[in-house]
């Protein structure tokens, strides 16, 4: 056994301690809680999609403090913001599920330097690609635009203060932010990887094609060949477990309000676990996808569970692909060939 395949299995099983976990997990679970409690008052379940990406800013900065954070969740924010209202664009055409690929892979493209130059945690584009795709998957129309404009950037700016409320309070200093390399080939990369998973899962039919894409984008900001397929063996084998709890969490077909609260239970989870062994929060990202989707179109639990299971090993696969075939394909880039290797 070689020491790379020691490497990859030790990153497969392994839980790494995670310092200050539970205070991101409980800013997570507010930030996504009350926005979707909110939208349910008003009686808007459809608006829960425009919502729960607007929240997705309490993801950003979790190892950063004061300032530093603040400035990282604006931009993630307002680039979350920007792709729900493009989903909504490409969700209001007829050829919606084709035209969506290439947007998708621009997105991530664009998605991929921005997360570079404004050092995001996480890196990459992977939330932009999860919150455009998920819109512009539903039949939409361009009347829709200033309502998810203003419910995901509503959302998003509860996430900024919730995130930020104890920094105030706080006279920690913050961490000076830092300015990451901007490697050329990197948008080409997660572009490639849209357009391949994208491609395959609407050529066959499979519903949800997003799906693969974000799991085919979710290797790629892995620091190293083995991070990098380790990730997409803990995406590919974390939801295929995970939909074992996903299907004991969507059989008893929760109110809208205990889909709400499950829901947020599970973001916490999942920030108490995500930086420990990413495998391993599958298992609870995995329903938290499903029940959120659930709130704003109910879809059969089978038909969810066959498209997830397909659609996240086709993603992972193709993520897999380009990663051990990155030297090749950089080799034949433009851009790339002036690249340093990472």
């Amino acid at each position: 056994m070689g020491e790379r395949t020691r490497t990859a299995l030790r990153g497969l099983l392994s839980v790494r301690p995670v310092p200050g976990a539970h205070r991101v997990a409980l800013r997570a679970g507010i930030s996504v809680g009350v926005p979707l409690l909110t939208v349910l008052a008003l009686g808007r379940p459809g608006w829960s999609v425009y919502a729960a990406f607007g929240a997705f800013t309490s993801l950003y900065g979790r190892n950063h403090v004061h300032l530093s954070r603040a400035v990282m969740q604006v931009s993630a924010g307002a680039a979350l913001t920007c792709s729900v209202v493009v989903g909504v664009l490409v969700g209001s055409l007829e050829a919606r599920a084709w035209v969506a690929v290439p947007v998708a892979a621009a997105v991530a493209a664009l998605g991929a330097l921005l997360a570079a130059t404004q050092d995001w945690h996480p890196p990459g584009p992977l939330f932009l690609v999860f919150a455009f795709g998920a819109v512009a998957s539903a039949p939409r129309t361009v009347a829709d635009v200033p309502v998810a404009a203003t419910v995901a950037g509503l959302s998003a700016l509860f996430a900024l203060v919730v995130g930020n409320v104890g920094s105030v309070l706080s006279r920690r200093r913050s961490r000076p932010a830092r300015l990451a390399h901007v490697w050329t080939w990197q948008p080409v990369r997660y572009a490639l990887a849209v357009v391949l998973a994208g491609g395959v899962a609407t050529a066959a039919g499979i519903g949800h094609p997003y799906w693969a894409m974000v799991a085919a984008v979710a290797p790629l900001s892995a620091v190293g060949v083995t991070a990098q397929l380790v990730r997409a063996a803990h995406r590919a084998l974390g939801t295929l477990l995970g939909l074992l709890t996903s299907a004991a969490l969507l059989a008893p077909h929760l109110s809208p309000y205990a889909t709400v609260l499950v829901v947020a239970g599970l973001q916490i989870v999942t920030e108490l676990l995500v930086g420990r062994n990413y495998g391993l929060a599958l298992l609870f990202v995995t329903p938290m996808a499903l029940l959120m989707g659930q709130l704003a179109v109910a879809r059969p639990p089978g038909e969810l569970l066959f498209d997830r299971g397909v659609e996240t090993v086709i993603g992972a696969a193709v993520g897999g692909a380009i990663v051990l075939a990155e030297p090749w394909l950089r080799r034949r880039s433009p851009t790339g060939a002036r690249t340093p290797e990472r």
